[in-house]
């Protein structure tokens, strides 16, 4: 992702949140806390097949 459209992406989820960015950053989390549980979900569903498990939790 370029800068320029990680600043627009910004802008716009501020934007949603009525310009609060503690809501801001409180929505993203809650997001990130989603897709994180279904990151653990497929490595769990793949797992039941055969496929290795991550080495790492961290994401990052």
């Amino acid at each position: 992702m370029s800068f320029r459209s990680s600043d627009s992406a910004i802008d716009e989820i501020v934007a949603s949140c009525n310009g609060d960015i503690r809501g801001a950053l409180k929505a993203l989390l809650l997001v990130n806390e989603h897709l994180e549980a279904e990151i653990a979900q497929l490595y769990a569903a793949a797992a039941q097949y055969g496929m290795p498990e991550r080495r790492s939790t961290a994401f990052h």
